[in-house]
């Protein structure tokens, strides 16, 4: 266990999102790579580059800025824990709203297949089988 810093781009794909750089973003999924985000609001599995983005466009609908940035890695054979924070300013705001949650990655033949959005870091490094 270790922080391993992105080697598999995984920091490429963060930098992608927040500048909505969708083709970036999604260069290493898998064509039926999964999303699966936390109980909540339109809380479920998401397949495919279609139904993703979709789900991320309309969830960031309501921001004039949101950018996504990777604290720590943490790789455990074909997944990479990570710990994010989250920041957000609602249209006509100047204030942000800020949060800390965990994403795990799975991999398989060097292409991401899933990615679960959970409400915690710890929550990433539990479910990789890992602790900080």
């Amino acid at each position: 266990m270790g922080d391993v810093a992105g080697e598999r781009g995984d920091r490429a794909v963060y930098a992608a999102f927040n500048r909505r750089d969708w083709d970036a973003a999604f260069r290493d999924q898998h064509p039926d790579g999964e999303l699966t985000t936390p109980p909540g609001p339109d809380a479920g599995t998401y397949r495919g580059r279609e139904e993703i983005q979709g789900y991320l466009e309309e969830l960031f609908a309501p921001f004039e800025a949101v950018t996504v940035e990777p604290e720590k890695f943490f790789e455990s054979g074909d997944q990479v824990a990570a710990s994010v924070k989250g920041r957000a300013r609602p249209k006509g705001a100047s204030a942000e709203i800020e949060n800390r949650n965990g994403h795990l990655w799975t991999f398989r033949d060097g292409k991401v297949v899933s990615m679960q959005m959970l409400p915690e870091p710890e929550k990433a490094l539990e479910a990789a089988g890992l602790r900080e």
